[in-house]
């Protein structure tokens, strides 16, 4: 196993993983995005905050990503993180390794508070965030349709930093030196 940074020539393997929810409730997408559309979305994404994909011998089969969680000054010290794992590699504890490199990375960058917006029910990724220490804060009701039903999204959140007094801007994942990254995420991916 091996967890790394995605690039943009991954857009294919992230899209095949990404395909297998499509027609599911999980993404509220209705259409699977376009190879182009993709790759600009990681391109958007590798700018400030991290993507990681999973692979098993040279092949992905899971990727996690962060993002600006609202638009406003103010926000700037929250991310939204997603994951996808390829179905045949669910339940079997990658999605946590993923997740918690992923939230150490954040923390390294200054990020304080993490969120997760999970279409509801959905057991298996709320177990993943609870076990992964966050709080069920709330739900947004009948927020969005698909698949011939109207969808609640559970809002899920975890501190991962000090609520400090005039904090420090966030840095983008560029700023933080590649031996912190390489460590965090080497110590993920051990057996815990």
């Amino acid at each position: 196993m091996k967890i790394r940074f995605a690039t943009i020539s991954d857009a294919l393997s992230l899209l095949e993983i990404y395909s297998q929810y499509i027609e599911t409730a999980i993404t509220f997408e209705y259409i699977l995005p376009t190879k182009s559309e993709f790759e600009k979305r990681i391109e958007n994404i590798i700018e400030t905050y991290p993507y990681l994909v999973l692979e098993e011998d040279g092949k992905i089969i899971g990727y996690a990503y962060a993002h600006k969680y609202m638009e406003r000054a103010a926000y700037q010290w929250n991310a939204e993180i997603s994951i996808y794992l390829d179905k045949a590699h669910v339940s079997k504890g990658l999605g946590k390794k993923l997740c918690l490199a992923l939230i150490e990375i954040l923390k390294a960058q200054g990020v304080k508070t993490v969120y997760s917006l999970i279409t509801s029910p959905n057991i298996k990724s709320e177990k993943l965030h609870l076990s992964l220490g966050f709080k069920n804060i709330g739900m947004y009701h009948n927020t969005g349709y698909k698949r011939g039903e109207w969808r609640n999204v559970s809002i899920f959140e975890k501190q991962i930093g000090e609520y400090s007094i005039n904090p420090n801007p966030v840095l983008s994942i560029k700023e933080i030196g590649f031996d912190i990254i390489e460590k965090i995420i080497n110590e993920n991916l051990s057996d815990k």
